[in-house]
Order: structure tokens, then sequence, then C-alpha cells
């Protein structure tokens, strides 16, 4: 249903006639003539000025794939709400797509950061290569911490070049008019690329466990080349991670302008709610840890309440969202 058909039903549904309309919009009634006849639309304010006066939301009013009525907020809440504009818009999906690739190179670097550390190790075992444990150990850690600093330094820079649009994850907020369409648009020309790199990232992780295996196999007393094999295996899930992440932020800047997903007005309405019971659940889990340890003296094992904690942490926060829905 078109907006002209829309707008006669919701002005017969009220009585009014366009007169009556026109008088309680402050235009002629000609101008409603004309929005019924499909021959022209309100501005912007108009529309909003009309939503509030219908009771029904602008996105009603203007998609035509929308049968039913979307009732509006009230005038008080709609004013409170920020408004992200098409240039703002446009200005968040290029800041992304150019810090997705950063961002992913970044956790490729921390994937990698232990290798050294881990062959330097393994040669130090072996007395052909002369290498003291302490030399492969300082220059495996020193290894380790140019590239764990870089990768912050890149985390750093890319958070600093979007922190003016945090408020896109946080908070509610309206679109002008033509921003839902346009982000509709793109997202739907993104979603073959996004499929792809999930597919390429998936099958990479997967892979990536064939050095392994493979080591194990040829030679597994070497323990060199097995630790060689370990770090092509990390390598190789790594290339598949930043497949994920590149694609992922992309993917997900524009769930957070279409408010979709987890970006839903439901889901950061409820995100106070959740954000104190998620650090009741690890204070809750530190306290367990701790008392356990420090009672039974027994470190080496009572790491295992991390990935119990870890594994019910989902469960326990599906439950909550079940239990705070009702």
């Amino acid at each position: 249903m078109i907006f002209a058909n829309k707008l006669i039903q919701l002005r017969k549904k009220n009585g009014w006639s366009q007169e009556e309309l026109a008088e309680q919009m402050d235009v002629t009634r000609q101008s409603v003539s004309k929005w019924e006849s499909a021959q022209s639309i309100p501005d912007y304010e108009k529309m909003i000025r009309l939503s509030h006066l219908l009771g029904v939301s602008i996105d009603y009013l203007l998609k035509d794939e929308m049968e039913e009525e979307e009732f509006s907020v009230s005038a008080e809440e709609e004013s409170s709400l920020r408004r992200v504009s098409m240039e703002e818009a446009n200005a968040f999906l290029s800041i992304k797509a150019a810090t997705s690739k950063p961002i992913a190179y970044a956790i490729f670097l921390c994937i990698l950061s232990p290798v050294c550390l881990f062959l330097g190790s393994a040669a130090s075992e072996m007395p052909e290569y002369h290498l003291p444990e302490q030399a492969a150990t300082g220059i495996g850690m020193i290894v380790l911490l140019i590239l764990v600093a870089t990768a912050v330094a890149i985390f750093i820079s890319s958070s600093n070049k979007s922190a003016s649009f945090d408020y896109l994850e946080k908070e509610v907020f309206e679109t002008e008019y033509g921003v839902s369409g346009m982000v509709k648009e793109r997202k739907e020309q993104y979603k073959n690329i996004h499929a792809k790199n999930n597919i390429i990232g998936s099958c990479l992780c997967i892979l990536s466990l064939i050095p392994l295996f493979a080591g194990a196999i040829i030679n597994d007393e070497n323990t060199l080349f097995l630790t060689a094999m370990l770090s092509t295996t990390l390598v190789i899930a790594g290339i598949g991670v930043t497949f994920f992440i590149h694609s992922g932020i992309i993917w997900s800047s524009f769930e957070k302008l279409l408010q979709e997903g987890d970006y839903s007005k439901e889901k950061k309405k409820r995100q106070p709610f959740m954000a104190t019971v998620s650090g009741i659940y690890w204070l809750i889990a530190t306290a367990i840890y701790l008392a356990y340890s420090f009672v039974t003296q027994d470190w080496g094992s009572s790491w295992i309440v991390w990935p119990v904690a870890g594994v019910l942490y989902p469960a326990t926060i599906g439950f909550l969202h079940l239990f705070h829905s009702k």
C-alpha cells in the first residue's frame, strides 16, 4: 500500500475531511489533496508531524511493504532520540569499512605472537642448536610483546576513529528519511561477499588442523618439527579469523544502523540489566576460583573453573533473557 492510500485510510479512520486535516497540519487543502492523489509527499518535518497526528510511525507511512499499522512513540520520546542523517550514516559505514582490515590484521598478530616463543623453546631443548633456554625465552617474549603492542596500537587507533558513533551500539535512535533504504541496499549488495568470507574463514579454521595431525604422523618424536607444525596451524587459523573479523565488522555496521540482530531496540533496552547480570556472574566465578584455590592449594587444577564458567555463561544468559522477556 502506497503512502497516498495509507493517508486516505488513516484520515477517514479519524473521521477528518481534507480541510480538517489541512487545518491541523497548517497546510492548504490542495496540499492534502496532492498527497492523497500521489502527486507529491510531505517534507520530512511535515511527515514527522503527520505521524504524530495520525498516531503511526514514519516507517509505516513511507514503506510501501508495511501493510499493518506500526504505532508511533510519544512526541516526548521521539524528540529525545538522536537522529542519524544520511551524511552520518555514510561516514560511519566508511570508517567501519576502513578500520575492518587493520583490526583483522591486529587480531592476526595476536594469534601469531606466541609462535616465536614456541619455536625458541622447542629449539632450546635440542642440543644441536646450542640455544640457551633463557635466550630463547627472552627473544620469544620480546617478539610477543612487540606484536601485541602493535596490535593494541591498531585497536586503540581504530576505536578512536569510530568513537563518536559509539551511541549507535548502545542507544535507541531514529534515522532520517532515506537512511534505512540506503543501508538496506548496501547490506543486500554485501550479502554474498559476507557469505563467501564466512565460508573461506570456516574452511581455513577447519583445515588448519591438518599440519598438526600431519606432523604427528610424519615424526612425532621431533619436538621442533611438531612445534613448527603447530605454528603453521596457528598461521592458517589466524588467516581464517581475519576473514571472519573483516567481514563481521562491516556486516555489524549495517545491523547497527538498521538496529537489527544484536543491536535491536529491544536488546539495547535490556543492556543495563544484562550488563549487571554479567558483572555479578563473573564476580561469583572469580570468588569460587579463589576460594577453591586457597582452601585446597591446588592451583594446578583450579583453572578448570574458568572453562566451566565459560560454558555455563551462554546458558545462564539465555535463561535470563527468557525470564526477563516474560
